[in-house]
């Protein structure tokens, strides 16, 4: 049976049962690997995507329930604040979590923009991480948020000094 959905964007046909895992279709059908299997239950985060916005294992989330919802992976979330920053920070060792990791913190960032410490460990605290670097990764998501405020009123003031100076585009 082929269901439809929106991946990163654009409708996708999908021939499968409607029962199948939303993770098993983005690696085989949709060659998207970046969601990565972990524990096949839903606790572990490897496999985080979004759904509407919200951070959601795709591991146990079945193809039926998403017809006419929105899936965004790591591969289209691509390029955004989260990823600069876990780069910059070298907050990855092994990689194997990370893509659940980035998925879970930039849907955070879209809540609050600069959360505290305690939200981001928060939020992270179902991803299992066996490499020990959970700090250097709640660093980068701080950092992220800090960047994505600095870079929102940067272009607040070029925008200010736009119309001030009457360099801008006027319409």
């Amino acid at each position: 049976m082929t269901t439809t959905i929106t991946v990163n964007g654009e409708p996708r046909d999908i021939d499968a049962d409607p029962g199948t895992p939303l993770l098993y279709a983005l690696r085989n059908d949709l060659g998207l690997l970046g969601a990565r299997f972990g524990c096949g239950v839903g606790v572990c985060g490897a496999c985080m995507v979004h759904v509407d916005g919200t951070p959601v294992p795709s591991c146990d989330t079945p193809l039926w329930s998403l017809r006419g919802k929105s899936v965004v992976t790591v591969e289209g979330l691509s390029p955004h604040p989260v990823q600069e920053a876990f780069l910059d920070g070298q907050a990855a060792q092994c990689g194997y979590c990370v893509t659940g990791i980035v998925m879970t913190a930039a849907a955070l960032l879209e809540r609050d923009a600069e959360p505290s410490r305690e939200a981001v460990m928060s939020a992270l605290d179902r991803h299992l991480c066996r490499c020990g670097a959970q700090q250097r990764m709640v660093e980068a998501v701080l950092q992220a948020g800090r960047r994505d405020s600095d870079s929102d009123s940067d272009s607040d003031s070029d925008s200010d000094s736009d119309r001030s100076s009457g360099t801008g585009t006027e319409a």
